[in-house]
């Protein structure tokens, strides 16, 4: 079971804390404000700073139009923003519950920085490798992303429901001509990524964009609720989802 939510991460997560609402895993990829190399790359619109690739004829004109909102913070106005909704999502966490969170390089000493902020104890760094990436004359490609990953307080102790997972996991990015937003993550990398969680378990999504990470959910049987602020976002979230239900198999495991 799904909920599909339209509106701002940080008024949602106080509606979904006075409601009482809890949630075994928080698996999200949030705006980094980050891209480019100076102050003013940083704060151009995300279209010109992530997504060359949408503007290639491959993909549809209604696509290069679409951008997000709250990518445009310096780092000390997105570490902020960004410990008050990791404070808000731990609230409405189980105990031991886990925050998996997608960064860049770039801000991956703020993210962890933030995450202690909101009382979350940082167990560790994953990386995706995307498994191809722009070549640096005489340097390193940034071939990766990463994930950072914390609990709500003590781990879940050892049963025979724990799950162990890679931290190196290999994913192709969407191809832009099958992107539904311009920093889709993988399906595949979602649903391995929804596996760290217990069978059956509950996941949030503040920033849900297109839906990834309510399909990965579905699609390994657990409930799933996802947050948009972005109209087309929104809508193409639902439709995704929408479209799933129709064409999914009678019996299938997300049913």
């Amino acid at each position: 079971m799904y909920n599909l939510i339209h509106g701002n991460a940080l008024q949602e997560l106080q509606k979904l804390k006075e409601q009482g609402h809890e949630y075994d895993m928080v698996l999200t990829d949030p705006p980094y404000s980050s891209g480019g190399r100076t102050f003013t790359e940083r704060r151009q619109d995300p279209i010109t700073k992530y997504a060359v690739e949408v503007h290639r004829k491959e993909t549809t004109e209604s696509q290069a139009d679409v951008t997000f909102t709250g990518d445009n913070l310096d780092q000390r106005a997105w570490t902020k923003f960004t410990a008050e909704w990791l404070t808000l999502a731990r609230e409405v966490t189980k105990p031991s519950g886990l925050l998996l969170s997608f960064i860049d390089w770039r801000q991956l000493p703020a993210m962890t920085d933030a995450v202690q902020m909101a009382g979350w104890i940082w167990r560790g760094v994953a990386v995706w490798d995307k498994g191809n990436a722009r070549p640096i004359n005489d340097g390193i490609a940034q071939q990766a992303e990463f994930i950072v990953w914390a609990s709500n307080g003590k781990m879940l102790k050892k049963t025979k429901d724990s799950t162990y997972s890679w931290g190196v996991i290999a994913s192709a990015r969407v191809h832009a001509s099958k992107r539904l937003h311009m920093t889709e993550k993988p399906l595949e990398l979602m649903r391995e990524l929804a596996r760290v969680a217990r069978p059956n378990s509950s996941i949030l999504d503040p920033f849900m964009g297109s839906g990834s990470t309510i399909h990965a959910a579905e699609l390994e049987g657990m409930d799933a609720t996802g947050i948009e602020l972005t109209d087309h976002y929104y809508d193409t979230a639902v439709e995704r989802m929408a479209t799933y239900e129709r064409n999914k198999p009678i019996g299938t495991i997300g049913e």
